[in-house]
């Protein structure tokens, strides 16, 4: 029966194209031909066009008989659908407020606008002369958010026809599909002016662009009060380990740290309401009241820090670590579900208190950064328009980043520099706008909470009553070297470090290890002074003029010989700190490297300044120093332990503007700018010269993330070869034919493979290739298929291509859900132009043909193995490139060392994301 049909079928085609190219056929003005034998008005038809070339015209109805018009009245593509897509730019209505425009504008400008062309089904139906029947019999067995069931969304895209396809999201781990967003973005904005006339359309308009504004205001301010919760609830823990505040005679309170508790005195001496622990625990010798604070002081050390380990274990995972290697990776498109979710919010708080009072080299500024963004995503939920578009998501992300900055370092154009110089992938000029924002928000709620009560958004802000002199350059230049080796070794060591935590465990369970690290660094940071405070403290310390400390209880401000074993304990202290430092990255807590590294450099830059300044007041008649005037101190040690902070800031992220206009905020002192940068300049060239990468892009490497720079110049590393000896080749891929499909079958092939997509081809001997299907759109919309309204059989017909007799009732038509304009290259094109297109555009896969022929595929994570892989498989890529063979099979093949380690085990970030 199906075979006389189509017989049928082809004997009208015949027959029509035949009588359309017949030259007795005579075509009436203003109508013209096409190939599908539909009939257009020329633009000569219509009104208010200008046009006057007259178009042949044919009509179809000659053609036809009345057996074949009913034949062909049974196509499915002659069903009604919406307007199809168009990428022509309509005529914006206007906006302005004027009384016309608000009352009758609408009937106003529907009257006078000329009008176009139909371009859509319905126009192309009302110029046929075969009257088809207008029920929905078109694709009637899916549904996703409101999109009609017969393939078109409600905004009139005909997804039968349409490119992109629809998207049911994406998976846990996968990339997003930047174009598809963005493209969905415009059609929906595109909507939106479309129906906004009059008062109520501007209403809606404004509700629409103040939706991101609502969110990055909240971010702002929620970031805010977060940060000033962590520095007092970690500065009284903190303060814990040494001793308690409680009332004699005074205004103390156990909830007071030190500094509130003895507010007022000049010398915590003078203090009564402070009470050490070896007064508490009554030793009366003073080796008995050492021994019983070393002892609390460990003790304690230990129980927060293993608290915060076991918090991030049992609750979120994902708030382990500083959190900005995979937030630059989410921003380049990468998906991590539950990664900045409800608890993943809470636990990084929890986390940070307990951490940064454990008195470990790590640092709470990192962390706030992702902080800021879990509120951010939180607070989006609130804005389906947001949330729904990764795209957009992106964005605000970016913005809510440099509020973590802000809030952290009390620094809100340094927060949107860092933004942009270090964590995003695409900044436009409207991000950079709404970072501002959302920095200034965050500044001014931290300001208003006052955690420290003395007006300064950070505790080691400071000022500078000083400058500086020529020969001081060769000291600034020196701390420039030292920040560059700092930052080289302290990454290579580090990621050993991490390498040798990977792969060889001997510690069972990384709260274990946590502890162990916790109690080392206990024990060695009680003797040394200078490493017992807090880091916040420490820097405060380092940072300013012996005029503005009231207290020396560090010994910074002596003179004379009493120096030489101060600058001795810096070193010994910036060495410690750095071994130190390396063993705590990485561990299972929230830690963060931006505040240890300015703590290890101001600590070996006050140790320089120190020096400088033995040696000009030793030496006051050398010849550098003629310029220094007399009676007025020459060299300031406090700015040189900025610019040292800077200099090991610099060195570790490979950032630059940034660290200077931070350090610039933290002073206030527009002087010190051109040392900063100098050192800063000198340390990232050192750094680069010893690891071509930062740390966050070192951990991204280590972790497998597949994150492309776009802003990465160097294409050095790329190998200069074609991409087919790269790309999976046809041989080796797993594609699927346009029919010959059932929705079992289909199943069976989910099931066999895990892989994220496959490409659609006609037949299996040409290969030429229609289109591509993600994993994820194939499986709901077979599952869909087999559920109400649709209901089909697991036999049933499922096909992606057009067929017009097939019955749409049992058949199903997965042509809404493939991507019929998939990105392809030719499959001669270079290796280096392919990178470049997944860098530049943030694709998830190119597709190689030639001549319409597929002959392979590269997937995002492709790319990334093909870069960085070479250096972790030892080799193996060489031959994998010989046979093209990147996309391997296995449980979990496109996971290939992704998040390995804790995160497979953990049991708690199974919520909301």
């Amino acid at each position: 029966m199906r075979g006389a049909w189509n017989q049928r079928r082809r004997d009208i085609q015949r027959r029509r194209t035949c009588h359309l190219h017949s030259p007795s056929h005579q075509h009436p003005p203003g109508m013209s031909s096409s190939s599908s034998g539909l009939s257009v008005p020329s633009p000569s038809a219509v009104p208010g066009t200008t046009d006057a070339v007259e178009q042949p015209y044919v009509d179809d109805s000659a053609a036809l008989s009345d057996d074949d018009a009913s034949l062909l009245a049974t196509d499915p593509l002659g069903i009604a659908h919406g307007d199809r897509l168009s990428f022509k730019r309509k005529q914006r209505p206007s906006n302005g407020f004027s009384v016309p425009g608000l009352l009758g504008g609408a009937s106003r400008r529907s009257s006078n606008t000329p009008q176009r062309p139909s371009s859509s089904r319905a126009g192309h139906q009302r110029n046929r002369s075969v009257a088809f029947d207008g029920s929905d019999n078109g694709l009637p067995h899916l549904n996703l958010n409101g999109h009609a069931l017969d393939g078109s969304d409600p905004s009139g895209v005909d997804w039968n026809i349409e490119g992109p396809g629809r998207r049911v999201g994406y998976d846990d781990l996968t990339a997003i599909d930047w174009i598809f967003e963005y493209s969905k973005e415009r059609q929906r904005l595109r909507k939106l002016y479309a129906g906004a006339h009059g008062v109520v359309g501007q209403i809606r308009q404004i509700a629409d662009a103040s939706q991101i504004w609502l969110v990055l205001i909240a971010t702002g301010l929620a970031s805010g009060l977060i940060a000033a919760f962590i520095d007092v609830a970690s500065d009284w823990l903190g303060d814990l380990k040494t001793g308690y505040c409680s009332n004699e005679g005074g205004d103390g309170k156990f909830y007071l740290n030190k500094i509130f508790c003895c507010w007022g005195f000049d010398e915590f001496a003078q203090c009564a309401d402070w009470h050490s622990w070896s007064n508490a625990l009554g030793a009366k010798s003073k080796g008995g009241s050492y021994f019983s604070e070393y002892f609390v002081f460990v003790i304690l050390s230990v129980f927060f820090a293993a608290c915060a380990s076991i918090l991030v274990k049992h609750h979120a995972i994902y708030a382990k670590h500083s959190g900005i290697a995979e937030i630059k990776t989410v921003l380049g498109g990468f998906v991590i579900r539950y990664f900045m979710g409800t608890w993943t919010l809470v636990i990084k708080s929890l986390g940070l208190c307990l951490a940064v009072a454990s008195g470990l080299w790590l640092g709470k500024e990192g962390p706030l950064v992702h902080v800021a963004c879990c509120c951010a995503n939180l607070f989006m939920k609130l804005f389906p328009v947001l949330n729904d578009n990764e795209a957009r998501k992106r964005e605000v992300l970016s913005a809510a980043s440099a509020a973590g900055i802000s809030v952290a370092f009390g620094s809100p154009i340094g927060g949107v520099l860092f933004s942009l110089e270090q964590l995003s992938y695409y900044f436009p000029d409207k991000t950079m706008w709404q970072s501002f924002v959302c920095a200034m928000i965050g500044a001014v709620s931290l300001h208003s909470f006052d955690p420290f009560r003395t007006n300064k958004l950070v505790m080691y802000q400071v000022t500078y009553h000083t400058g500086w002199h020529g020969f001081e350059l060769i000291p600034f230049a020196f701390l420039g070297v030292l920040g560059g080796l700092y930052g080289g070794l302290f990454i290579k060591l580090n990621m050993k470090v991490a390498r040798w935590r990977r792969d060889r465990p001997y510690f069972k369970g990384p709260v274990r290890e946590v502890i162990v690290v916790a109690f080392l660094c206990a024990i060695i940071n009680f003797p040394i002074k200078f490493m017992r405070a807090q880091a916040s403290e420490l820097l405060y310390f380092l940072f300013a003029e012996c005029r503005d400390i009231a207290d020396d209880s560090l010994g910074l401000c002596k003179s004379g010989r009493a120096n030489t074993g101060v600058v001795t304990l810096l070193v010994i202290s910036a060495f410690l700190g750095f071994f130190l430092a390396t063993i705590t990255f990485g561990l299972l807590l929230p830690t963060g490297i931006l505040l240890p590294s300015m703590a290890i450099g101001a600590l070996y830059g006050r140790a320089v300044g120190l020096f400088v300044q033995v040696i000009q007041t030793s030496h006051p008649k050398l010849y550098p120093f003629t310029s220094c005037e007399p009676d007025v101190p020459c060299v300031t040690p406090g700015t040189y332990a900025i610019i040292g902070a800077a200099s090991a800031l610099g060195g570790a992220t490979r950032m630059t503007v940034t660290i200077v206009v931070i350090m610039f905020e933290l002073t206030g002192a527009l002087t010190y700018v051109l040392p900063i940068m100098i050192a800063v300049m000198i340390s990232k060239w050192v750094g680069d010269a010893i690891s071509a990468r930062g740390i966050y892009e070192a951990w991204i490497n280590f972790n497998g993330y597949p994150f492309l720079d776009n802003r990465e110049d160097n294409n050095s590393s790329i190998p200069d070869l074609p991409a087919a000896q790269v790309m999976t080749r046809l041989d080796d891929l797993v594609v699927i034919t346009a029919t010959g499909h059932t929705i079992s079958s289909l199943k069976a092939l989910l099931a066999a493979h895990s892989f994220r997509g496959f490409p659609i081809i006609d037949n299996p001997r040409h290969a030429l290739l229609l289109g591509y299907i993600s994993r994820t759109e194939l499986a709901y919309a077979l599952s869909s298929a087999l559920s109400p309204p649709k209901n089909l059989s697991p036999d049933a017909e499922a096909h992606f291509s057009h067929q017009p007799l097939a019955d749409q009732t049992a058949s199903l038509d997965l042509r809404p859900w493939m991507d019929q304009t998939p990105m392809t290259l030719n499959a001669r094109a270079s290796l280096q132009l392919t990178i470049s297109m997944f860098s530049k555009l943030g694709l998830r896969y190119v597709v190689f043909v030639e001549k319409g022929c597929l002959r392979g595929l590269l997937t995002k994570k492709d790319v990334w193995f093909v870069l960085n892989g070479a250096e972790e498989a030892g080799g193996l890529l060489g031959d994998e490139m010989e046979v093209g063979g990147l996309r391997e099979e296995g449980a979990a093949p496109e996971e290939r060392g992704l998040l390995r380690g804790d995160a497979g085990s953990d049991d708690g970030v199974g919520g909301p994301g």
